[in-house]
């Protein structure tokens, strides 16, 4: 009777134990949030995974409702079309068959670089007919940049670049064919393997903006940390990170511009004396990529000005007022 008892505690504590192993759940990878945030049918999926110094920037700007409906057209979608699927592991992240067309899609992962509380997921697009590959002239592929805020990967950054492998003998018999002309680029940078990759400078109206950007998250600094004033680091301003915003890190403009380089332009903060700062210096150069472009520059005044040769300098003695 003691050896049945005892083979029962045994047999009880081995259920217990693999039945916690069972109910074990896995932290969901970057790859995972990814997905659920563009392919779930949960209502809400798509906000979760914006940083949250994005959402409180919608909600303030009242166009977080809007996006709030984005889960429900992408539930409506896969209920379109049966034959969509995702896959958690694997080169292929998403299936989708169209059985009326004959048309196959297909989102494939080139590189899953996994850093710290980073993941750059970077994505391709095929599309398959009847079998046959259908080629575009130009070949996108879309870098997906996840970080971690609050235990919880959140879409930090998307990066698009576009390539065009010159020498591919069907691309080539597809642009003699369908394309009447070249399409307008700012710049085109030719690489190894007969391989374009072709990046788009950002308008003067982008700059702009993002000078603006900087220069109102220099004053709300300011206002926030009157023991420090002004800052001449842009990583002090950066829109990512967990926790309560600080003086290293505000949250109040994004990581890709915090970065300094964006939209084909140098971004850079200068002359913060004393403390606290009661003054800066901002200018935006472009780089060699975008040669011929005008410089901007401003100050804590938040005047704007502009030099037709690309020099700061230039800008900083005499620019022109931008309107």
């Amino acid at each position: 009777m003691r050896r049945f008892v005892s083979v029962l505690i045994v047999v009880s504590a081995c259920a217990g134990f693999c039945f916690a192993q069972q109910s074990k759940v896995e932290p969901q990878t970057a790859r995972q949030a990814l997905m659920e945030m563009f392919f779930s049918k949960t209502p809400g999926t798509f906000v979760k995974h914006l940083p949250m110094v994005t959402r409180t920037a919608l909600e303030k700007s009242g166009a977080l409702t809007s996006l709030q409906q984005y889960s429900l057209m992408m539930s409506q979608l896969q209920t379109d079309n049966q034959n969509l699927q995702t896959f958690d592991t694997g080169s292929v992240l998403l299936r989708a068959d169209n059985p009326k067309t004959g048309e196959n899609v297909e989102i494939t992962v080139e590189n899953d670089n996994l850093h710290g509380d980073q993941d750059d997921i970077e994505l391709t697009f095929h599309v398959h007919k009847n079998g046959a590959d259908q080629r575009a002239p130009f070949m996108p592929r879309m870098t997906f940049t996840m970080k971690q805020e609050s235990q919880i990967w959140k879409l930090n950054e998307i990066s698009v670049t576009i390539r065009v492998p010159l020498a591919d003998p069907e691309l080539l018999k597809a642009i003699t064919e369908k394309m009447t002309a070249p399409p307008a680029v700012t710049h085109t940078t030719f690489m190894p393997q007969s391989q374009t990759s072709v990046q788009l400078a950002g308008s003067d109206e982008i700059v702009l903006g993002a000078m603006r950007t900087i220069l109102t998250a220099e004053t709300t600094y300011s206002n926030t940390y009157p023991d420090v004033g002004y800052t001449c680091s842009l990583s002090s301003l950066d829109g990512f990170g967990g926790g309560e915003p600080n003086p290293h890190q505000a949250m109040l403009i994004n990581s890709g511009l915090a970065s300094g380089r964006r939209f084909g332009f140098v971004f850079t903060l200068t002359e913060c004396s004393a403390a606290p700062a009661r003054s800066f210096r901002l200018t935006a150069v472009p780089n060699t990529a975008t040669f011929g472009r005008k410089a901007y520059c401003a100050d804590q005044s938040g005047v704007i000005r502009s030099s037709n040769d690309g020099s700061a300098a230039t800008c900083i003695a005499n620019g022109t007022p931008v309107q």
